[in-house]
């Protein structure tokens, strides 16, 4: 953690020419939800979000793990939004999406997965599986016995070997499969370039969110959602903080650039 209070650095960051404000969106500007498509930036975040996007030289962009249509539809996004989506596979800069171009071979592995997958969540009751570009993941956030949860993921872990080939990712309540590698980090990268940010935030609960904050420098503020460890410089406890300090970077950013 950083030596310097958070509020120090958000107005150190206001300051910077041209910044970029990347946001993890489930468990981060939203609170984590039985049914993913239910979840909604939450008030003070959606204010606090909409008054950075109209200030000048500066960028608001969700970094997600989603795929990029479900990421469009729960962030509500419209054609101009940045969005980096499938933890950086599918990358949204001009209201278009990056085509990732899977071969025939890594589409049949993923059908092969797929199969087995759906066959383990039919038989773990609250659990389902999520279609992505390049993977898939398996939920067990709804599973009520955590030990059918624990099997579950063990199942699929087991079949996605057998299978081979599959990057693995495991964050709060999901399992993902994967054919392409690709990072939030990544994303962030593509995102800093795009706009040629002097200055990045980036907030994230999630350890899959480690990659983003791996790669901020010390003219960057990383913010970790809740507990566990983490490369970010600062902590809040939940997403509700993060809107707070949202709207406490647009009120700083506000005197600065106008």
């Amino acid at each position: 953690m950083s030596a310097h209070s958070l509020p120090d650095a958000i107005a150190r960051l206001a300051a910077t020419p041209r910044l970029l404000v990347a946001l993890d969106f489930d468990g981060t500007v939203s609170p984590l939800v039985d049914n993913p498509s239910e979840s909604r930036v939450l008030p003070t975040a959606r204010r606090a979000i909409d008054r950075l996007e109209a200030l000048p030289d500066t960028w608001v962009a969700f970094v997600s793990g989603r795929p990029l249509t479900g990421l469009v539809r729960v962030t509500e996004a419209d054609e101009s939004a940045l969005l980096i989506a499938s933890h950086g596979v599918e990358v949204r800069l001009t209201g278009g999406g990056v085509d990732v171009g899977l071969s025939d071979g890594e589409r049949a592995a993923l059908d092969a997965l797929s199969t087995r997958l759906d066959d383990i969540a039919s038989h773990t009751p609250g659990a389902f599986i999520e279609h992505k570009p390049v993977g898939l993941g398996l939920h067990t956030r709804g599973v009520a016995d955590d030990a059918d949860a624990s099997r579950a993921q063990v199942e699929a872990r087991a079949a996605a070997a057998e299978l081979g080939g599959f990057i693995e990712r495991a964050g709060k309540d999901i399992l993902e499969f994967a054919v392409r590698d690709a990072t939030k980090g990544d994303g962030i990268e593509v995102l800093r370039r795009h706009i040629d940010a002097t200055g990045v935030f980036f907030a994230g609960d999630d350890v899959t969110d480690e990659d983003g904050f791996g790669v901020l420098t010390r003219d960057d503020v990383g913010v970790k959602v809740g507990d566990g460890a983490t490369r970010a410089g600062y902590r809040v406890p939940d997403p509700e903080a993060v809107g707070e300090v949202l709207a406490a970077l647009a009120s700083a950013r506000a005197s600065t650039v106008r």
